[in-house]
Parts: structure tokens; sequence; C-alpha cells
């Protein structure tokens, strides 16, 4: 099974980012839920945004890299909005990662140097989110999928931002039951590729 680090949106490590960590474990994946503001969790995104600029975004990509000093190298990681910088940078950086699951925000790969050219990532989002299409985390995504020789990105139907979080109002249960089966078939997949190596 796959070793996960899934990483928390700017509201912080809320019950339903653990919830869908948990979705993830039933399914037999260990997975690793580091949290980046010391135990606060904000009821608006914007107030979750303004103590992450206040603690000062490069200070919480440091704390995310830093939370996986210890693990083991074959690593998937998985951010949600504020939690893909972490997420991206470690896959793009950390040699032996597995692939990466970025949602609802993707950063030009630019941003960490280039994207390896085995590594596989799936990038999720809502159609028209405009915190996705307008900040240029749509263009990230698109240039990212042109530039990674397995990438996929998958728009679901509706405006919602932090969607696959069931603590929240903007929480799409449709949608995230789709984002919830891609990103097991892709974990599936990526223990399957490990076997296969283990076995050659």
């Amino acid at each position: 099974m796959a070793e996960v680090f899934l990483f928390h949106h700017a509201q912080g490590l809320t019950p339903g980012v653990t919830a869908f960590a948990d979705a993830l474990r039933g399914d037999g994946h260990t997975v690793h839920t580091p949290d980046l503001y010391d135990g606060h969790t904000f009821d608006t995104l914007d107030e979750g945004l303004a103590y992450a600029e206040k603690t000062g975004f490069d200070e919480l990509l440091d704390r995310g890299v830093r939370t996986v000093t210890d693990a083991p190298a074959e690593l998937v990681c998985i951010g949600f909005s504020l939690g893909v910088l972490p997420a991206q940078k470690l896959a793009q950086t950390r040699p032996g990662a597995r692939g990466a699951v970025l949602v609802h925000s993707c950063v030009p790969s630019s941003a960490f140097g280039t994207w390896p050219a085995r590594l596989p990532v799936r990038i999720h989002a809502m159609a028209a989110d405009r915190l996705f299409t307008d900040e240029g985390d749509a263009d990230a995504a698109h240039a990212l999928v042109d530039e990674a020789a397995d990438a996929e990105l998958h728009l679901y139907p509706g405006d919602r931002h932090l969607f696959a979080d069931n603590s929240l109002p903007s929480y799409d249960a449709e949608a995230t039951a789709l984002l919830l089966d891609r990103t097991l078939t892709f974990l599936r997949s990526r223990d399957a590729d490990d076997s296969h190596g283990r076995d050659t």
C-alpha cells in the first residue's frame, strides 16, 4: 500500500481533511496528515488565509517539508489548496517520490525546478472555481499536463473551492466521491508499480 502525506488547506487540519485521509486509510494506505497550523482551524477561508499570511507562506512550506524528514523516500504527496505548496515541492524535489495529487490548486512547476520525467501527477478542481481559474492555477495545471509524461487534469462541475472537505459549507458530496475514487485508483496504481519493481 502507498505511503501518503496529505497536507491541509488554508482553514487548517479540519475534520473534513481528516475524514478524507481516513477514507484513504480504509483502503489500506498509510496516510499522514501534518498540522502546519499548530492546532489552529478557521471558520472561513479568509480567516485561514490571513493566518497563513501572518505566519508566512515560506514558513508554512518549510514546515511541510520538515514533516517528511524521517519518512520513507517513496511517498505520494497530496495537497488541498494551500497544502499543494508543500505537496508539489516534495513531489518535485524528493528523490524516490511516487506521485502527486494536487487538489483545488496548482503552482507552476518552475517554482520548484522542473517536473521529474517519470513522476505522475493528478490535478483536481472545480471548473468554475474562480480561485483556480483566475489566480493562475488553471494555467499552471494545463502547463503541467503538457510538461509531465503522466499527468491528468480533472475538472468537476461547479464553482466551489474546498469542495472535498465535508466539514465545510463548500462541500460537494458527488464531486468528492469521484475525487476519492480517482485518488484511490491512483494510489493503487502506485502500489502496483512498486510491487512490479520489487518483483523484477
